[in-house]
């Protein structure tokens, strides 16, 4: 047998390698395919009917589909082809199930509205948008175009009420006739909520520095407000009977000026108003820790009233958000969901005796990172586990009477219905339209959970998104890595597709980026949620110190240190906040971060004091705020620009809601100064959650791109 040459090996070795790579990256999938993954969201259910509707999305496309029981076989209701950007939300049966209403168009994840309260225009229409209620009988037919408005609302008489320019109107569901203005009120109104009985509705009538609860009965009746005071009232609650309602009390605007630097308890209490006189008593009071303060999370206080004349309520108390449960009469708070986890998405059973909600805890290695569905007595402090295993299961609602439907996903399958009874047994899934036939099911990872250390110690989460062959010889060298930075800030990204779409979104970025050449590590960083409350409230974060970016370079450190990962070629992107933390990282060391993709962020938080704190009162306290102005400069991407080095590429929509666009107007002209290289990618008319799928595709392809232009990864075009 003839002798072969180690230079022969070399050859043959290299070549082989070179074949198994560019095999790979032929068979790797497109950004097109991977963002083609249906959406399924906005889960609602009737009251009384054995009937579920939600909204799938898929390439932007946005239609309503429903489900009856017992069978639950699903059914498209709308008939929308079109990628235009328009909103379907908040839909709302009627309590009998007979008929669903929905909105469509608007931007329900804004910080403040545009001016004139102008609805998006993300196709630069010359037309332009209305935010409108549609009506659709489920007997059959074509849904109808019922008046411009939000936020309805549909009585057991079938009496629709819903707010347009912050007043409460109503309008046949048929769409005939006039729309009119139910009743005047001199506040904002909102949070319309009908009595069982369909003859009253109460609402929230902001004032500005205080709030009423409010109950409008016909137009000969004077509105009733509920033991009217100088707090911020929210969160009107009928009793089941009709008789009382209960509410959230907060303070109002007013007092010495609150520290900006250091946190404080923000006070809160549950109150119970007669619904025909107003008279009103307190049956809860928070303590005045900061555990005790107002809940900043999914839901906030998620009052509810239960069965028993039993009052739930979300609350931090034991420094994790948890539900609790006190008698109408008052006393002390019974815990319902002990343990070291979080409660997010709020349910209830038909008869009112059992919460349903979804945690990130079970019995699987890395459930810290999943959502799974549990059902809880309101009078006893029994959990029980109705789904569990490495899938995820959120935004529970009543479908029947022993019946929940709710959102299911895993690290591959896209997010879709399911059904299980409410003895966690006969879970079924719904079939609501196939996935794509170039969908890349097969071909995306599950992400690892991986955790590492702060410099001071604190312990940080994410996870891992890498291709099991990376490390082979078929790739030639060590692969880039690139961090993943969240926004919001409170968020945690999971361990598979997100129950928000702008994160779902992010989760297929980082699938494609780990298949085609890259290690990605999605870093949980403190002021998100789900590891507590002093992970998600520390001291000195965002503008008041920038705590969390330690927790950036701490997963920079970890990334680094993976094997098959190139030191020297780190890259971060991220929107909103996650922008702000790129915009931070490139500023302050490029020595680590050689690129970055900033997404609408923010870039000087003293420009955004008026927005965090509130307008500066004309009186001679002062406060702290001129410290505070300080300090949010120096946590700020600006005032560490003369560092930035790294290349960056900037996009924007000039419509963002939530970050002003003249955060990256100015930065851009900050690097101007500087001579710095960055590349923009500025969308017309696009608001922060960019609504079209067309947009989301430029974005996430220009991201891509410009990692591999910068790093030299070829296997992206």
């Amino acid at each position: 047998m003839p002798t072969v040459r180690p230079l022969t090996l070399f050859i043959l070795a290299f070549t082989l390698g070179h074949w198994a790579a560019q095999a790979s990256t032929r068979s790797a999938f497109t950004m097109a395919q991977v963002l083609k993954y249906p959406y399924a969201t906005e889960l609602a259910s009737a009251e009384q009917g054995d009937v579920i509707a939600w909204v799938r999305d898929i390439e932007g496309v946005r239609n309503v589909w429903v489900a009856r029981g017992p069978a639950f076989t699903p059914r498209q209701l709308t008939q929308y082809t079109e990628d235009d950007g328009q909103e379907i939300t908040q839909l709302t049966f009627s309590p009998d199930g007979t008929q669903l209403v929905y909105v469509r168009g608007g931007d329900h994840d804004a910080n403040w509205p545009a001016e004139g309260n102008l609805a998006p225009d993300p196709t630069s229409s010359p037309e332009q948008p209305l935010t409108t209620i549609w009506s659709a009988p489920l007997s059959g037919g074509a849904p109808q175009k019922v008046a411009e408005g939000d936020a309805p609302s549909i009585s057991s008489r079938g009496q629709l009420a819903y707010t347009k320019d912050d007043h409460v109107w109503t309008a046949a569901l048929d769409g005939q006739g006039k729309p009119e203005r139910l009743f005047f009120d001199r506040g904002k109104d909102s949070d319309l909520h009908w009595s069982p009985d369909g003859s009253r509705l109460a609402f929230v009538s902001n004032r500005g520095d205080h709030a009423f609860i409010g109950i409008f009965a016909a137009k000969d009746q004077a509105l009733l407000y509920l033991a009217p005071s100088t707090g911020n009232d929210v969160s009107p609650r009928w009793s089941p009977d009709g008789a009382r309602i209960a509410f959230v009390r907060r303070p109002g605007d007013g007092g010495p000026p609150q520290p900006l630097l250091k946190q404080t308890p923000r006070p809160w209490s549950i109150w119970v108003a007669d619904a025909r006189n107003g008279a009103g008593r307190r049956v809860w009071q928070s303590p005045d820790t900061l555990a005790g303060s107002y809940p900043d999370v999914e839901g906030q206080a998620n009052l509810r009233w239960g069965a028993g004349d039993r009052l739930i309520f979300l609350a931090y108390l034991d420094e994790w958000p948890h539900l609790y449960s006190v008698a109408v009469t008052g006393g002390a708070p019974l815990l319902l969901t002990p343990g070291a986890f979080m409660v997010e998405h709020v349910a209830e059973s038909r008869d009112r005796r059992f919460m349903i909600y979804d945690a990130n805890t079970g019995t699987t290695a890395g459930d810290y990172d999943r959502r799974h569905l549990f059902r809880v007595p309101v009078d006893r402090a029994t959990p029980v586990a109705l789904t569990s295993g490495d899938t995820l299961e959120w935004s529970p609602v009543s479908a029947a009477g022993d019946r929940i439907a709710f959102v299911a996903a895993g690290s591959q399958q896209p997010p879709s219905i399911g059904i299980v009874a409410l003895d966690g047994k006969q879970r079924a899934a719904l079939s609501a339209g196939a996935l794509p036939a170039d969908f890349p099911l097969t071909e995306l990872v599950s992400p690892k959970p991986v955790s590492f250390n702060a410099a001071d110690g604190t312990v940080v989460h994410g996870q891992l998104f890498e291709q099991a062959d990376h490390q082979s010889a078929a790739h030639g060298r060590p692969k880039p890595g690139i961090i993943f930075v969240h926004g919001g800030p409170p968020r945690q990204m999971l361990l598979g597709w997100h129950y928000m779409q702008y994160y779902s979104n992010a989760y297929a970025v980082n699938q494609y980026l780990a298949a085609h050449g890259f290690v990605v590590l999605s870093v949980n960083y403190r002021l998100g949620i789900g590891y507590g409350r002093a992970f998600h409230q520390p001291e000195q974060a965002g503008p008041a110190g920038a705590a969390e970016y330690q927790d950036v370079v701490a997963g920079a450190r970890f990334l680094q240190a993976v094997p098959g990962v190139d030191a020297k070629r780190i890259g971060i992107w991220g929107g909103s906040y996650g922008g702000y933390l790129t915009g931070l990282a490139l500023a302050r060391n490029s020595d680590i971060f050689k690129a970055g993709v900033d997404i609408h962020g923010v870039h000087d938080w003293s420009r955004l004091m008026d927005e965090l704190a509130g307008k500066p009162e004309t009186r001679y306290e002062k406060g702290d705020r001129e410290e505070a102005m300080k300090v949010s400069w120096e946590s700020s991407p600006d005032a560490d620009v003369q560092g930035w080095k790294s290349p960056v590429l900037l996009i924007h929509g000039d419509d963002d809601r939530n970050v002003q666009f003249q955060q990256t107007v100015d930065l851009a002209r900050r690097l101007d100064v500087l001579k710095l290289p960055y590349e923009e990618l500025v969308i017309p008319n696009e608001i922060h959650g960019f609504l079209r799928s067309a947009s989301w595709q430029r974005v996430d392809e220009a991201t891509a791109s410009f990692f591999a232009r910068t790093f030299g990864v070829p296997s992206i075009q």
